[in-house]
């Protein structure tokens, strides 16, 4: 490594490639809604609703699963794309009581939604809390 390697390498440089990746499961059929609260009882559940053709989700997403740093199998991550599913979102709301918003993220404990938050107050530090 050069001295000017050395010299404006930043301290993150080096974490960014350990950093774990998000484990989605993608969210495609309204079943498994029914799963998801069952599953609820052995460990919490996310859903993260993102809208893929709108800035502010595209730019939640990516701060989500840059800052995700939690330990495999603590939380169940699923992704709903809104566009493709929107049916789903709908059933999401009324199923676990949740008003519609977008980006949102629900997490699922004990077939209930135990928190809900959208835009700029999705964090994936919350999760770690659940």
């Amino acid at each position: 490594m050069g001295f000017f390697d050395k010299m404006f390498k930043s301290d993150n440089d080096d974490t960014k490639s350990a950093k774990p990746s998000v484990p989605w499961i993608q969210l495609t059929k309204k079943e498994t809604l029914e799963e998801i609260a069952e599953d609820s009882s052995n460990q919490p559940i996310a859903i993260l609703k993102h809208s893929t053709t709108c800035g502010i989700s595209r730019m939640v997403l990516r701060q989500f699963e840059q800052n995700y740093n939690l330990e495999p199998d603590s939380v169940k991550l699923y992704f709903l794309d809104l566009l493709s599913y929107r049916d789903i979102s709908n059933k999401i709301a009324v199923r676990f009581n949740v008003p519609h918003e977008s980006p949102q993220l629900i997490v699922i404990k004990d077939g209930k939604a135990i928190y809900d938050a959208s835009h700029s107050a999705i964090d994936v530090e919350k999760l770690s809390t659940v």
